[in-house]
């Protein structure tokens, strides 16, 4: 494999010390770091989802006083010559290196954030000790051993400025209506000069650019298909996982630093000819290995949508899903996981499935513990 560009950082530094590396926000004006050929084989080294701030001797205190704003430090954007609007960026997903510098990672459950955030309040840290590609390790997490299955947590391209004006008026009016949207922060933004760190979009959701998917399947072998909304794509990526359940159910999964080898080719004003306005990816051949595409040996819970309080919600998947995941923890607890362990796991391993959703008003989802893990 020939590899024609390498955009290497300091991982000693956070992006803040390094910020012709990358950026945190998205934004139409940030500066591309390396122009590419269309075929080109790219390396882009990656920081931790939290730039840095924490070490393999942070404590669930350290948790606790994190600062969001740098959340998620990005390598990139590169500009892909011959990439317009209208057009389809095909990243092909070559290789992930899990932490070559320190064969670190940790799963982190953040007050305030997460799926089942209004259940756990407290901040926790499980570090996990990296063996290459093969499997994760923990003490805090006695008996488990997680096998690598490593993919981009954030990966996509810059929007337009149409895109981004959007985007911001949506995310504002759900706020109004009483929903969760993060608004644009300049606050640890990256670049930090205006007026992009004040317009430009948080990573935290995924959008019509693609962003932060945390699509466990885009593992190597993988491809993706993204519009193309700028000149160029702007191809960015960062928050790498080592592992991570069909869920990230506490927000959080493996998270390393890493390399991350793509590919990239084009298909001409495709997204523009077929409407194609979200992410689309596909492979050839199982994600992981065969007996682990679909665990074979597992534990499952399930949910419906009716409320611990007895209301009944219609059709709401939601409900369903944190119902599948707290009767999943209670089930870890009688094997002598602690709570906090238990949706560790689930963040780390469990699978989510929707297995109804026809049955009104009950839709069931289910939460697939795979048996393997166990040593």
């Amino acid at each position: 494999m020939l590899v024609e560009h390498i955009i290497e950082i300091d991982q000693s530094r956070p992006l803040a010390e390094e910020p012709e590396t990358g950026h945190n926000r998205w934004h139409e004006s940030v500066e591309p770091v390396a122009e590419v050929e269309v075929g080109d084989v790219v390396v882009f080294e990656t920081r931790d989802a939290f730039d840095g701030q924490l070490s393999p001797s942070s404590s669930d205190a350290d948790v606790g006083g994190l600062d969001l704003g740098p959340v998620h430090p990005l390598t990139g954007p590169v500009f892909v010559k011959e990439a317009e609007a209208g057009d389809l960026i095909e990243v092909e997903l070559v290789d992930v290196e899990a932490d070559p510098w320190g064969q670190w990672g940790y799963t982190v459950e953040v007050p305030g954030f997460g799926f089942l955030r209004d259940e756990f309040p407290d901040p926790y840290i499980v570090h996990w000790r990296l063996h290459g590609n093969e499997y994760a390790e923990s003490d805090q997490i006695p008996g488990v051993r997680v096998r690598c299955n490593p993919h981009p947590g954030t990966f996509g391209v810059a929007p337009s400025r149409e895109l981004r004006e959007l985007a911001t008026r949506r995310e504002a009016e759900l706020a109004g209506r009483g929903g969760v949207a993060l608004p644009p922060d300049a606050n640890g933004a990256i670049p930090s000069s205006e007026p992009v760190a004040s317009e430009a979009l948080r990573t935290v959701p995924p959008r019509e650019n693609a962003g932060n998917i945390d699509i466990k399947q885009f593992s190597p072998g993988a491809t993706m298909l993204i519009p193309v909304h700028v000149p160029g794509a702007l191809v960015s990526t960062g928050d790498v996982h080592f592992a991570q359940g069909d869920c990230e159910a506490c927000g959080t999964a493996i998270e390393m630093r890493s390399r991350v080898v793509v590919r990239f080719n084009l298909r001409k004003g495709e997204a523009e000819r077929r409407s194609i306005r979200d992410l689309q990816f596909y492979r050839d051949d199982y994600f992981t290995a065969p007996e682990m595409a679909v665990p074979r040996r597992f534990y499952a819970t399930t949910g419906i949508s009716v409320r611990k309080d007895g209301v009944n919600e219609s059709e709401d998947v939601s409900v369903a899903a944190k119902n599948a995941l707290l009767n999943m923890i209670e089930h870890l607890e009688t094997r002598g996981f602690s709570r906090q362990q238990a949706y560790a796991i689930c963040s780390v391993a469990v699978d989510l499935r929707i297995s109804q959703v026809v049955d009104v008003p009950n839709l069931l989802v289910s939460a697939l513990l795979p048996l393997d893990i166990f040593m």
